[in-house]
């Protein structure tokens, strides 16, 4: 993409040029952003780009997400692990790959919750957080609807601390696998980061 009027920014009414093209610069953290859609260039935001997977699990004697909440009458999806109303706590293991084994590297924690009456959706909020690599310590922030039954869907990163701080972006998850016998699930992530 020629970036000969992306890369102007107006700055208190003026345009600012930075002088070169962004349509050759390749990276995965990028130094400076550059949104098609927005034709917007700036020199103090990074995109990085992560995948992961989440292993949420309901069954078992180890569960890494349990019922805080249900209501006591009967609702939609009653006859599944999670019927309308229910609130969960999380602390899922995140990982390399599909397999636990593949090497943990951090844990999403938060709330969900059974929100969809008609379908069922999940409205979640998760503090991912990264416990290995150069985002040790580092974490991101996850609020938005889950519309679970569909394979592919899109969740938005509201912020994140550490090497994520004042974090926006979007995070594309995707069921490995899905049990909705037990409520278990494995779920891949592709997460688009921008931050400063």
């Amino acid at each position: 993409m020629n970036c000969s009027t992306d890369s102007e920014q107006k700055s208190n009414g003026r345009k600012i040029d930075f002088g070169f093209d962004f349509g050759s610069l390749h990276s995965h953290t990028l130094p400076w952003l550059l949104l098609p859609e927005q034709a917007i260039c700036s020199p103090t935001e990074k995109v990085t780009q992560l995948h992961f997977f989440f292993h949420d699990t309901i069954s078992g004697k180890d569960p890494s997400a349990v019922l805080v909440a249900r209501l006591d009458f009967t609702t939609a999806f009653n006859n599944t692990p999670i019927p309308f109303g229910s609130v969960f706590a999380t602390d899922d293991p995140i990982t390399v790959g599909p397999n636990l084994r593949s090497g943990v590297i951090g844990s999403a924690q938060g709330l969900w919750a059974s929100t969809g009456q008609d379908v069922l959706d999940l409205v979640v909020y998760w503090d991912i957080g990264f416990t290995k690599g150069k985002f040790n310590g580092s974490s991101i922030s996850i609020l938005s609807r889950d519309p679970i039954t569909q394979p592919e869907r899109e969740l938005a990163v509201v912020g994140g601390r550490g090497k994520f701080r004042m974090a926006k972006g979007v995070a594309k998850l995707k069921s490995y696998l899905a049990d909705f016998s037990t409520g278990d699930a494995i779920v891949e992530c592709n997460v688009t980061v921008i931050h400063h």
